[in-house]
């Protein structure tokens, strides 16, 4: 198995920490810099018309998106299935992330996502309410234990520290889930810095 992706995608490093949740260790991680690298754009655009990352290549199966690798993971270990709450949190999880690399590309891009624009009101309007709803989620203990969508969480919020996009310290609970566990030593290995 390789999972084609980049050491600094949030959606990447989940599947990293859920391969050795899993206990799995028979996978290569392939490190694609596809926005410098032509070659390993290539690569990804041969193994995900998509164009993004991750890509899993199982012998003769080529899986694209973090949500359905994680799916087809699940399956082929035999995981019991997320709830249908898990499932929406996941959904938030993943809206903010694809929000948050929006505005990060643009940002790259050379525009100024704070100018009062539409498209970028939507997607900071969208991010406060999901990261709001989050802090609650913590609250109440949705992510106590350390499964997939508790690591999908630690990723969306170390990315965003990472990149310095969304100051969530004001929000006490997802700033100690994200404090708590940033000391796990899977979590350090991962670390894109």
């Amino acid at each position: 198995m390789q999972l084609l992706g980049s050491t600094t995608s949030p959606f990447v490093r989940r599947l990293r920490l859920y391969f050795v949740q899993l206990k799995v260790t028979d996978f290569e991680f392939v490190n694609l810099d596809i926005f410098a690298n032509s070659d390993d754009r290539q690569l990804l655009t041969d193994n995900n018309p998509a164009q993004k990352v991750p890509a899993l290549i199982d012998n003769d199966q080529c899986i694209y998106d973090s949500r359905v690798i994680f799916r087809y993971l699940s399956q082929k270990y035999q995981q019991p299935s997320l709830t249908w709450s898990q499932e929406n949190l996941l959904t938030l999880i993943d809206a903010a992330n694809d929000s948050l690399i929006s505005l990060f590309l643009l940002k790259r891009s050379g525009l100024d996502t704070s100018e009062d624009r539409l498209f970028f009101n939507l997607q900071h309007e969208r991010v406060e309410k999901i990261f709001s709803v989050l802090a609650q989620a913590v609250n109440d203990g949705e992510f106590k234990q350390w499964h997939y969508p508790a690591i999908c969480l630690y990723c969306l919020l170390d990315w965003v520290a990472f990149r310095q996009l969304y100051d969530f310290n004001s929000l006490i609970d997802l700033a100690e889930f994200h404090q708590t566990n940033t000391n796990n030593a899977e979590v350090k290995k991962t670390d894109p810095r």
